[in-house]
């Protein structure tokens, strides 16, 4: 059964999806964008961008419970991959620990709203 996943505290969908789905226990959220959800704008800079879009992300896992040590995969959307190390550097801020999920990172030709980077990550709920 899957079950959708909502909170204010992260950016509303700006299309026809959910901002996370549960399923059994597996969290699966959509691609976040460096928005602050009190404003809608986006976080100044790249390494901004990237910050909100793992503090959106933390506030949807938070909704079941989680934390950011729960994920086991992220994908990183980067509009210049010149921006990778900026990228890496909020990135360990937040995903640290003993053991670290699985990522991949892709260069797009262009983000939702002309975002800098937006970050998708599946969780294990234990």
């Amino acid at each position: 059964m899957k079950n959708v996943i909502s909170t204010e505290k992260a950016p509303g969908a700006i299309g026809p999806y959910s901002q996370a789905i549960e399923i059994d226990n597996l969290i699966y959220t959509s691609g976040q964008l460096g928005i602050d959800p009190a404003t809608g704008n986006f976080a100044e800079g790249v390494q901004g961008q990237t910050a909100q879009a793992l503090e959106n992300v933390k506030a949807i896992l938070e909704t079941k419970g989680l934390t950011l040590d729960d994920i086991i995969k992220t994908t990183v959307f980067i509009k210049d991959m010149n921006d990778f190390g900026k990228i890496n550097e909020v990135y360990a801020k937040y995903i640290c620990g003993d053991i670290l999920p699985a990522r991949s990172c892709v260069e797009v030709a262009r983000l939702p709203k002309d975002g800098l980077v937006e970050i998708e990550v599946i969780a294990l709920k234990k």
